[in-house]
C-alpha cells in the first residue's frame, strides 16, 4: 500500500500510479504471507491446488504465460476468497536440452574448454553454477504479473525430493516391465546428438524436390516391364532401401509382388513386397522402404520383415557396413554431400527418371536449426501403448473433464493411437537413468549403486565392475510427476494427503500429448486410494487460448509481431494487461491482441479510481453498520440488485471457466451501472437536503464500491488491493476479504430503475440520430401512461430533465406532428422534432450515408464471393474482410432505422 496522506487530504490520489504501487502492494503480501498454503481459509473448507505448468529455468515471460498465469490466478484468488484452502504450486523445469544449449553457448563465448574437455561431472556443475545464477528470472516476472503462487514452495524438477521421485518411478516401472530398453526410429538432432521429441521438432515448408530413379528386375522383364520407378526428396536415402513396396489393389504391379530389384549404387537385390502403405494414385504408386530412416517405412518394414539398414552415424555422416553395402567414397560424407553424389551416380548409371520441383514439409529442430534425422537407435521405451488404457478411461468416464469438451477427441485419438515413448536423451544435464550394464551388456537397475552392485555381483558370483548408462531422462518424464512429486511423494507427506489430487490444470493444447497425458497415465499409475484404484491427477484440464496478434498472425520473433508483456506492465501496469487477457479470453478462440485494446482497459481501472474518488469527495465511506437489506432508497436496492445479479454471473463464469464473460460482467456492471448511473443518479441525493436519504446513499456507495473491490480482484488484484486498503478501513488484506454472495432481488426496485436507464438512452439515442444539439432542451408527451407510469414520472421528472434534456413532460391522446417516437412496455414517449430537425436536410445526410455503405458492401460482396480470392488469401486477410463486411452492414441497419423514423416522422 501507498504512503498514507495526511490528515485533511483525500485517501486517494489524482491519479493511480501503477509503477509506485504495484511493487509495495507486492511486497505487502510477501510481508504477510497472504499466498501461503492455506493462508486465508476457512475452517474446515475444502483444498484447491493447481499446480503451475512448470516453465523452463532457461525461459523468460511471453505473452503465452502470461495470459496461461493470469487465468491460472483468477482461479486461485476467487478460491482463496471463498476461504477454501488453497495452494497454488509454483517451480521449474530443468529443460535438458536447453539449458545444456546456454550453457556450451556461454562456454564458447567465454573461450573455455567445452564440455567434452571439462568432463561430465564439472560441466554439470557448470550448469548448476548458472542455474544459481542466471536460471529462474521467469518467477520474478510472475510476481510483477502478480501470480499469487506460495513461493516458499518453489520446486524444481532437479531438486533432491523430485530426483527422487523419478528413480523411485523408473525402478517400479522396469520391474514392472513397462520400462524397456529397443531399438526403434527416433527424431535425431544431429547438431546435440541426441534423441529429441516432437515437441521440439519444428516442420517448415521449404522449396524441394521430387527425384525419380529406376531400379533394375534382377530376373528379367515380367509383362514387359523391366524397371520399377520410385519418386524421393531424400535421394540418400535409397543407399539404405530394404524393399520398394506397392499397394494389394495395383494392378499394373500385381505380378511383380515377390520379384526383386536391384538397387543401384549400393548393388544390393531388394524385393518388391505389397503393403497398405503406398497410395496407388501417387506418382508412380510404387514406394521404396527405407525402414532406418523415415518413420512410415519403419512400420512398414517392421510389418513385412524387411531388414532396418542404418546409413548415417550420430553426425548425420554417411557410414559403410556390410549390411548398407555402400561404396567406401561415401564414408564420412555430410548427407547432403552424399545426396549430390548419389543424384551424380545414378545420372552415370542412366537410372535417373527426371525431377520435379515441389514445396516439402521438412522437420527441423527447434534449437539448433538442422534438418532432424529419423534414426535407428536404441532407446529406453515406456510402454505407453498399457499405461494409456486407465487415462483413457478416466477422461471417457467424466472424472476428469476438458473445457473446451471438444479438446478430448484431441485426447483421444491420440491416446488410442499411442506409440512407445522415447525416454531417453543422449545429453549430460537431467537426471541420469538408474540402469547399469555388465560385462556382458547384462542390465541392472536400482535406485543407488550399491543396490545394482550387490545384484550385480549374485548374479556373477563375484564383484564385478559395472559401468553406468550415460543417458539422461526425457524432461517430459519428471514433468509427468508434477502433481504428486512437487507434494513430496514418494514420502507420505502431510501436503501430498492434503492437497492432491490437484484441482484444475490450465495448459496450452500443444502439450495435451506431452504433459496432460502423461500426469494422467503417471498420476493414476502411482497415486492409488485405499481400494488400490488409481487417483486422477486434477478433475478438470482447462485449454486455454493462443495469443496471436492483432491480425491474427502467430506471434513471433522472426515476424518482429510479438508484443513483450513486461513492456505492457511497464507502460499500462499488470492489472490493465491482465484484465485485456481475461475479457479476450473466449473459449476455443484464439486472442487477438492489440495493444490499443490494453489501453482502452486501462481507462477502465482509472474509471474506477475516478468513481472512487468521486464517491469519496461526496462523503462516502465505509460504515461497518449498513445493511444491505435494510436500505430504503429505489436507487439504493437497484444498485443492490444488480451488484447481487452481476455477483451471480461474475461466480457462475469463473466457474466454468467463461473468463471473458466473468470480466465482461464485471466491466458492465461497473462501468454503467455503477459508475455512469448509479453515481449520476446519486448527485442530487448527495448535494439535497434530506439528511436520511443521504447519508443512507453514502453508505450504501461505500458498500457497493468494497464489493466492487472484491470482485475485480481476481482480474485487476494491484488496483484493488490499494483501493480496499484506502477505503473500505478493514484490517484484513482484499486478497483475503470473503467473495460476495448473490442475495434476493428487489424486483420492483429494479424494474423501476431499469425503466428510467432506458428511457434516458433511448431519448439520447433519437437525438444522436437525429444530430441533435447535445444543450437543446425538449418537451415529451407520453401516450397511454398508466397509474404506475404516472407515479414514476413523477418521481423521476428531474432526473429524466437533467440527464435526457428534457424541459417539460406532458400527458397526451395522440402524438404530436413531426414527433419521433419512443415505445417502452405498453406507453408511446414523443419527441416533438418540428423547427428542430431540418427533415429535408437530414434525409438527404442519411440518403448519402447509406449511398456509401452499399457501395462497400458491394465491393466487399464480389471480393468475398471470388473463390480464387477466398482460397489464395492468407485466412487473416479473408477474416478480416468479412469483419468489415459484417461491421458495415450493421452501420446500415442503424442508419436504415435513423431514416425509417425520418420518413415515418415527416409523413413521407
Amino acid at each position: 500500500m501507498s504512503e498514507k496522506n495526511p490528515p485533511g487530504e483525500p485517501a486517494l490520489a489524482k491519479t493511480y500510479d501503477a509503477h509506485l504501487v504495484e511493487p509495495q502492494i507486492a511486497q505487502m503480501w510477501d510481508k504477510a504471507q497472504a499466498f501461503a498454503a492455506g493462508a486465508g481459509a476457512r475452517a474446515g473448507e475444502d483444498t484447491f491446488t493447481i499446480v503451475i505448468p512448470p516453465p523452463n529455468v532457461t525461459g523468460s515471460l511471453h505473452m503465452g504465460h502470461a495470459l496461461n498465469n493470469t487465468l491460472q490466478d483468477i482461479l486461485v484468488r476467487f478460491e482463496r476468497m471463498r476461504g477454501k484452502d488453497v495452494l497454488w504450486q509454483p517451480g521449474m523445469d530443468h529443460a535438458g536440452i536447453a539449458t545444456q544449449m546456454v550453457v556450451e553457448r556461454q562456454l564458447m563465448e567465454n573461450q573455455q574448454p567445452d564440455r567434452h574437455a571439462m568432463g561430465r561431472e564439472k560441466f554439470v556443475e557448470k550448469i548448476w553454477q548458472w542455474k544459481e545464477e542466471s536460471g529462474g528470472i521467469i518467477f520474478n516476472q510472475l510476481k510483477r504479473l502478480g501470480a499469487s503462487c506460495d513461493w516458499s514452495r518453489e520446486r524444481f524438477t532437479m531438486d533432491e525430493g523430485l530426483s527422487e521421485a523419478v528413480v523411485e518411478v523408473f525402478v517400479k516401472l522396469y520391474n514392472e516391465g513397462l520400462i524397456y530398453k529397443d531399438k526403434r526410429l527416433v527424431n535425431w538432432d544431429p547438431v546435440f546428438q541426441t534423441a529429441i521429441s516432437d515437441l521440439e521438432v519444428e516442420q517448415k515448408e521449404v522449396d524441394g524436390h521430387m527425384w525419380s530413379f529406376a531400379y533394375p528386375l534382377v530376373d528379367g522383364p515380367v509383362d514387359g516391364i523391366t524397371e520399377i520407378v520410385i519418386s524421393t526428396t531424400r535421394p540418400e536415402t535409397m543407399l539404405g532401401d530394404g524393399a520398394v513396396a506397392v499397394h494389394p489393389s495395383d494392378e499394373r504391379y500385381k505380378n511383380l509382388i515377390g520379384k526383386m530389384v536391384r538397387l543401384p549404387i549400393a548393388e544390393r537385390h531388394i524385393p518388391i513386397i505389397e503393403d497398405e502403405y503406398p497410395d496407388p494414385e501417387f506418382g508412380t504408386g510404387a514406394v521404396k522402404i527405407t525402414g532406418a530412416h523415415d518413420f512410415n517405412d519403419f512400420e512398414v518394414a517392421r510389418r513385412n520383415n524387411i531388414p532396418l539398414i542404418p546409413l548415417m552415424d550420430g553426425e548425420a555422416k554417411m557410414i559403410v557396413t556390410p549390411e548398407n553395402n555402400v561404396p567406401k567414397h561415401y564414408e564420412g560424407l555430410d548427407r547432403f554431400v552424399a545426396r549430390k553424389l548419389v543424384l551424380e551416380e545414378i545420372e552415370e548409371l542412366g537410372f535417373y527418371r527426371g525431377v520435379e520441383d515441389k514445396v516439402i514439409a521438412q522437420p527441423f529442430g527447434d534449437r539448433s536449426g538442422v534438418v532432424i534425422e529419423p534414426m535407428l537407435t536404441d532407446q529406453w521405451y515406456v510402454n505407453a501403448q498399457e499405461m494409456a488404457k486407465p487415462a483413457i478411461a478416466s477422461v471417457r468416464e467424466g472424472r476428469t473433464k476438458f473445457v473446451p469438451k471438444t479438446w478430448e477427441n484431441t485426447y483421444f485419438n491420440w491416446m488410442e493411437n499411442i506409440q512407445p515413448w522415447c525416454i531417453s536423451r543422449q545429453l549430460w544435464w537431467g537426471h541420469q537413468i538408474p540402469a547399469w550394464y555388465g560385462p556382458d551388456g547384462r542390465i541392472f537397475v536400482g535406485k543407488t549403486e550399491n543396490e545394482v552392485l550387490g545384484a550385480a555381483e549374485q548374479h556373477y558370483g563375484k564383484v564385478t565392475v559395472l559401468t553406468r548408462d550415460p543417458d539422461v531422462l526425457d524432461t517430459w518424464f519428471s514433468s509427468a510427476l508434477w502433481p504428486f512429486s512437487t507434494l513430496g511423494w514418494p514420502e507420505k507427506t502431510p501436503e501430498l494427503a492434503k492437497y492432491y489430487p490437484t484441482s484444475v490444470l490450465s495448459t496450452a493444447f500443444d502439450i495435451i500429448f506431452f504433459w496432460v497425458a502423461r500426469m494422467m497415465m503417471m498420476s493414476l499409475h502411482f497415486m492409488k486410494d485405499e481400494d488400490g484404484k488409481g487417483i486422477e491427477p486434477f478433475h478438470s484440464v482447462y485449454i486455454h487460448p493462443l495469443v496471436r496478434d492483432k491480425s491474427g498472425a502467430k506471434m513471433s520473433k522472426s515476424k518482429g509481431n510479438g508484443i513483450d508483456p513486461l513492456e505492457v506492465i511497464d507502460e499500462y501496469g499488470a492489472d490493465a494487461l491482465r484484465f485485456t487477457l481475461a475479457i479476450l479470453a473466449v473459449q476455443g478462440r484464439d486472442v487477438k491482441l492489440d495493444p490499443a485494446r490494453i489501453a482502452g482497459y486501462r481507462n477502465f481501472g482509472t474509471k474506477l479510481w475516478n468513481a472512487t474518488r468521486f464517491a469519496e469527495m461526496n462523503g462516502v465511506k465505509f460504515e461497518e453498520n449498513f445493511k444491505p437489506q435494510d436500505a430504503k432508497l429505489t436507487i439504493n436496492r437497484w444498485i443492490l440488485a444488480e451488484l447481487s445479479r452481476a455477483t451471480a454471473d461474475i461466480t457462475a463464469n469463473i466457474e466454468k471457466f467463461r473468463f471473458n464473460d466473468a470480466a465482461g460482467d464485471a466491466y458492465k456492471f461497473v462501468w454503467n451501472s455503477f459508475c455512469d448511473w448509479y453515481l449520476e443518479l446519486l448527485k442530487p441525493v448527495f448535494s439535497g437536503d434530506d439528511e436520511a436519504a443521504r447519508i443512507e446513499a453514502q453508505a450504501c456507495a461505500a458498500y457497493v464500491l468494497a464489493e466492487i473491490y472484491k470482485l475485480l480482484h481476481p482480474f485487476m488484484p494491484f488496483m484493488t488491493e490499494e483501493l480496499w486498503q484506502r477505503t473500505a478501513q478493514r484490517q484484513t488484506l482484499l486478497c483475503h476479504a470473503s467473495w460476495p454472495q448473490a442475495t434476493e432481488r428487489d424486483d420492483a426496485a429494479a424494474n423501476e430503475i431499469n425503466w428510467l436507464i432506458k428511457l434516458v438512452s433511448d431519448i439520447r439515442s433519437v437525438r444522436a440520430e437525429m444530430g441533435i444539439k447535445p444543450g437543446l432542451m425538449m418537451a415529451m408527451f407520453i401516450i397511454d401512461a398508466d397509474e404506475q407510469l404516472q407515479k414514476r414520472i413523477e418521481t423521476h421528472r428531474a432526473a429524466i430533465g437533467r440527464l435526457a434534456r428534457v424541459e417539460s413532460i406532458e400527458l397526451a391522446i395522440t402524438a404530436p406532428k413531426g414527433s419521433a417516437q419512443i415505445v417502452i412496455d405498453d406507453a408511446t414517449y414523443c419527441l416533438p422534432l418540428e423547427g428542430i430537425v431540418d427533415f429535408s436536410e437530414e434525409r438527404s445526410r442519411l440518403e448519402n450515408e447509406l449511398k456509401n455503405l452499399d457501395q462497400e458492401i458491394s465491393r466487399l460482396d464480389k471480393k468475398l464471393s471470388n473463390e480464387r480470392f477466398v482460397a489464395n488469401a492468407p485466412d487473416e486477410v479473408v477474416k478480416n474482410e468479412r469483419a468489415k463486411l459484417a461491421q458495415y452492414q450493421s452501420q446500415k441497419d442503424k442508419i436504415s432505422a435513423a431514416f425509417a423514423r425520418i420518413e415515418n416522422i415527416s409523413g413521407k
